[in-house]
């Protein structure tokens, strides 16, 4: 008998040395956690207790997520009237980034129906719910967020906030992270973010339907005056029996979410009071305390940089001068697209003169290497003064850098600063291919006809997929010899897409300026100035003729007297007197393919007939190309035109203008910039 009297002993001792942690359904308890060393909550996902008794939520996993719920569920609700009753909670928290100023994404209180929340998602859904389901009555979910990330999907008042939540991550309340001083009643922000443990009390009235909310740094006493008051009655969302708990989730910066303390209580039972000192710390983040060396090194060099304070503000305001950027609030969301001008000036050991790769009306074109990465880089500087059309501009620079093709140069991006425009490219090797072509100094090999017909049907590939196989209909505008650049396989890839035009499949071009360069202008587009696919096939069609005779588009006249002739009227004069192999680049030696050069002098032609009606879609070119479509029996007669004529019609008199100033654009976009 007394062996057993000492069991009851010993079993009434532990019951009054444990936590009081057990409440089940439908008691009218509290429990308190200083700590949870040896509780037995039910946790998932990166939730853990370490050794100390640290509740740590998520443990600085990239897009996880972890909870944490009381063992036992509650019936909240009054059985007489089916009411939610009144219900305190307190908890000790403590949010640690790897960094001091950035952390995702956050955490929250929740009581939920379930303690099973499997289907919810991390990062901005902090675990509570998901695509499909935020937002759902069905959820029957009441939580306070404590937010570190600005979702603009959840309209978030910013990246430090506390938030009511009820069945989905919209707040129907919310308020900047902090407390109201007792004394002065003045506001005091707090960051979420600093490292230090703070303390939430959470009441909910049942008479009034009243929620408040209160924040406060962990040693201070309980504010009066709570952070966020509203009314909601939660019984119209809390199921009968419910479950307690906590959840947290990352995004792309390891942060971990801890819990140190946590106590409930209902009705007239009160949260008790957590005993601060009891509780776990929280892990450490950063570097490591200075030493005692450290401390008395410091004050000696705070005196000399004391001595040179002044040099180093004078240093600090020229990099900012020659960092300087021009950034406007529409900006933001085209941010992953744009470069630094810091990050482009070092890739380019501030656009030195040995790092040029060209120059033309555009402005100039720099070789570089971004700084991180160490990934090759050309960047073309446009000068503009104009803030006119801006935005649209930026817009179709980062829509075109989506564009993804093998012989398409492929935009990176952008950068801006007072009076010129930066566009980021990929660095093609070999440069442009007119350099190939109209080589006087022997510095380039001569291209043989495998690899310019190869080139040829590159280009072909890359335009059928920007005029018909991208989302967008893209008219790049400026299709030349000098815009084609050549990869160190020496295959052909379009680039040079500051003039590219877009606009959606079935519509059409709203553009009315004329920009492009002389010999490449379709007659349309010089009287109109509406740009369409088809002004790119004339264009491509100069380029097929450029490629096969090694001339450029606009040519000396041969026959003498000064003066200059286009290269089409040329080609076709050849083709009517029947000497049409004549035109092929002498420096080929007779070397090539007759089939496909004169398949290739008769397509160029074609394609740059006069009416656009009768120039062939970039697709039809392709099976012309491929051989799968013969080319339609043509005869000199059917193309007659003469294409200097209706430019001279036109006013353009080019038996007094010089060859650079014909190949010189004329235009702009929207006043940005010249064309080269």
């Amino acid at each position: 008998m007394s062996f057993l009297l000492l069991l009851l002993l010993l079993f009434s001792l532990s019951l009054n040395l444990a936590p009081r942690n057990t409440a089940a359904a439908g008691d009218d308890g509290q429990f308190i956690y200083s700590g949870f060393r040896g509780s037995n909550l039910t946790v998932d996902g990166t939730a853990s207790i370490t050794a100390d008794g640290l509740l740590q939520l998520t443990d600085g996993t990239a897009y996880l997520k972890g909870h944490a719920f009381h063992p036992f569920p509650f019936r909240l609700r009054d059985m007489a009237n089916g009411a939610v009753r009144s219900f305190s909670v307190s908890f000790v928290f403590g949010i640690v980034s790897v960094y001091p100023d950035f952390s995702a994404h956050g955490m929250a209180f929740v009581v939920a129906p379930s303690n099973n929340m499997s289907s919810s998602l991390p990062a901005k859904y902090l675990g509570l719910t998901n695509v499909q389901n935020d937002g759902n009555a069905s959820n029957h979910i009441f939580a306070v967020e404590l937010d570190t990330i600005q979702s603009v999907e959840f309209k978030d008042i910013n990246a430090n906030h506390v938030g009511i939540d009820i069945n989905g991550l919209q707040s129907v309340r919310s308020y900047n992270a902090g407390y109201y001083d007792d004394m002065s009643g003045h506001f005091q922000s707090l960051r979420l973010i600093s490292r230090q443990a703070m303390q939430v009390w959470v009441d909910y009235h049942g008479e009034k339907k009243q929620i408040n909310v209160t924040l406060a740094p962990v040693q201070m006493a309980r504010p009066v005056k709570p952070l966020i008051s509203t009314t909601y009655d939660l019984s119209t969302v809390l199921t009968d029996v419910v479950y307690l708990g906590f959840s947290a989730a990352t995004g792309r910066v390891n942060s971990r979410h801890c819990v140190l303390g946590w106590s409930f209580g209902m009705n007239d039972r009160p949260a008790p009071a957590i005993d601060i000192d009891k509780l776990p710390k929280l892990p450490r983040a950063g570097p490591k305390p200075r030493s005692r060396v450290l401390e008395i090194v410091l004050p000696i060099v705070t005196a000399m940089v004391v001595l040179v304070v002044g040099g180093a503000i004078v240093i600090g305001v020229r990099r900012r001068v020659r960092y300087a950027e021009l950034r406007e609030d529409w900006e933001v969301e085209f941010g992953p697209h744009r470069f630094s001008y810091k990050e482009l000036f070092h890739a380019t050991n501030g656009f030195a003169d040995k790092h040029l790769l060209g120059a033309g009306g555009f402005g100039k074109v720099y070789r570089g290497v971004l700084p991180k990465s160490k990934f090759e880089v050309a960047v073309k500087k446009v000068s503009h003064e104009s803030r006119q059309g801006m935005k649209e501009f930026v817009a179709e620079i980062v829509s075109i850098g989506r564009i993804r093709h093998r012989n398409l140069v492929q935009l990176l991006g952008y950068c801006r600063r007072k009076g010129e425009l930066l566009l980021v490219y990929e660095y093609i090797p070999n440069g442009s291919l007119d350099k190939y072509l109209h080589n006087n100094e022997n510095d380039k090999p001569i291209l043989n006809w495998a690899q310019r017909f190869r080139i040829i049907k590159g280009i072909t590939s890359g335009l059928l997929y920007l005029h018909e196989r991208w989302e967008k209909v893209v008219v790049h505008r400026d299709i030349k010899a000098s815009n084609i650049l050549l990869d160190k396989d020496m295959n052909g890839q379009l680039g040079d897409f500051g003039l590219a035009r877009l606009y959606d499949h079935g519509t059409d071009s709203q553009t009315t300026h004329v920009v492009g360069t002389m010999g490449y202008l379709a007659p349309e587009l010089i009287r109109s100035g509406k740009v369409s696919p088809l002004t790119d096939v004339f264009a491509f069609g100069v380029f097929l003729l450029q490629v096969a005779c090694g001339q450029k588009p606009i040519k000396e006249n041969p026959r003498g007297g000064g003066g200059h002739m286009v290269l089409v009227d040329w080609v076709l004069e050849h083709w009517r007197d029947g000497s049409l192999m004549e035109t092929v680049d002498a420096r080929l030696h007779g070397e090539y393919d007759a089939g496909e050069v004169s398949l290739v002098l008769k397509l160029g032609l074609l394609c740059s007939h006069p009416f656009a009606t009768a120039r062939p879609g970039m697709a039809q070119v392709t099976r012309y190309l491929s051989g799968a479509t013969p080319l339609p029996e043509l005869m000199p007669a059917d193309l007659s035109f003469d294409v200097l004529a209706m430019m001279q019609d036109k006013g353009f008199d080019t038996s007094v203008v010089s060859y650079p100033d014909l190949v010189t654009s004329f235009g702009t976009i929207s006043s940005l910039s010249g064309g080269r």
